[in-house]
């Protein structure tokens, strides 16, 4: 691996520090650490064959989401999908115009209308400091919504730090500049503190989309835990000719899902294991992403619910944005569903007595909530 690779994280209160070294980082590590009370840590991970290519082979493309998720070539609206993020990603347009070009996807730049990068007030400059971590964050972000809809516009919201109001203005923002859909990818344990932010995710004008955490089964993540947002759990996604389908998916471990402590159960969920909100809704791909970043050096492959959760939000892009998760259980047909694995600390679902808390079952789980894409018709 090129010596920039991460191998260790460590958190200050507003931002992570990497220590480089010549080794790859383990399989499952956190690209950041654990947050000070008040802020969110990125939700991306190294994966389970981390390593560093000259080119994107070896790790789930642009292509392959498409085939394995039946997605139309061509479809797609002019939608506006933002993504709310912390700090500056200097390389973000062009590490996410070599990705659409790698995978035969249409240039998607400033200069042509379809990328726009401003700070959390809406203003191209100045744009807040760069930090590494949350800079690859941002690309697998931007890399997701094009490979799930390759004609959608996409807007980059980056607040000045992870804590709780400045992503919030940042959301704010997002929609206030015309977004139809928002994707987040970070995350935080629910608390009181947090839950007073509910308001800027509590949305009739746009889909909020939320990563549900990459810690497996643990304690509701902020701000996935809203029912106002659709929050996504991930899988584990590989090629297999043996079945009809042509890939085989199950629970990805680190998959976030959780039993809210705090938000009263929506009335479109009915699981009974959980008397108040459940994470996950939906879930998608989460493992061997390959994408191209300048910070870390050429094309990576990383994981974590940051890849599924902007898949998905390219998907109501798809749809023109402006659903809610009560919509998407009325469509659970239209999903994979997702029967094996288990987001425990060893994979076996025996830390939550084998419930559907933590192992994948037939119909809803909270790994992998109601299921995977097929096709884009269940996102709207």
């Amino acid at each position: 691996m090129n010596s920039r690779i991460l191998a260790a994280v460590v958190g200050v209160i507003t931002s992570v520090v990497i220590v480089p070294t010549a080794q790859a980082s383990p399989a499952g590590q956190a690209f950041c650490a654990e947050p000070a009370p008040g802020y969110a840590r990125c939700l991306i991970r190294s994966s389970s064959a981390p390593s560093l290519r000259a080119n994107a082979v070896g790790g789930l493309s642009a292509t392959d989401l498409a085939a394995a998720y039946n997605l139309p070539p061509n479809g797609g609206a002019d939608t506006l999908v933002a993504i709310s993020i912390a700090y500056d990603a200097p390389n973000l347009e062009a590490d996410l115009n070599t990705y659409r070009r790698e995978f035969g996807l249409p240039e998607c730049t400033t200069a042509n209308g379809c990328f726009r990068k401003v700070n959390q007030n809406g203003d191209p400059a100045p744009l807040p400091r760069a930090d590494f971590n949350w800079a690859v964050e941002s690309t697998l972000d931007v890399s997701m919504v094009s490979a799930a809809c390759p004609a959608c516009r996409i807007l980059v919201v980056e607040g000045n730090s992870p804590s709780f109001p400045d992503l919030a203005a940042t959301e704010d923002t997002a929609v206030r500049l015309g977004a139809k859909v928002v994707s987040n990818s970070y995350g935080a344990r629910e608390n009181g503190l947090a839950l007073s932010y509910a308001k800027h995710y509590e949305r009739t004008d746009a889909t909020i989309v939320v990563a549900s955490g990459d810690s497996g089964f643990t304690a509701a993540s902020f701000p996935a835990v809203f029912p106002s947002v659709i929050a996504v759990g991930g899988t584990t996604l590989t090629k297999d000719e043996s079945t009809p389908r042509g890939w085989a998916e199950s629970t990805w471990q680190y998959g976030g899902s959780g039993c809210s402590a705090y938000i009263a159960k929506p009335a479109w969920q009915k699981d009974k294991s959980c008397s108040k909100r459940t994470t996950s809704d939906v879930s998608a791909a989460a493992d061997n992403i390959a994408i191209h970043s300048t910070e870390i050096g050429g094309w990576i492959t990383t994981a974590g619910t940051s890849a599924s959760a902007p898949f998905i939000a390219g998907l109501y892009g798809r749809n023109g944005g402006t659903s809610t998760a009560g919509s998407l259980y009325r469509h659970a047909g239209d999903l994979f569903d997702i029967t094996t694995g288990a987001n425990d600390r060893d994979g076996t679902g025996a830390k939550c007595g084998y419930d559907y808390l933590c192992t994948a079952k037939p119909g809803y789980d909270a790994p992998t909530g109601l299921g995977t894409p097929n096709g884009p018709a269940a996102f709207k």
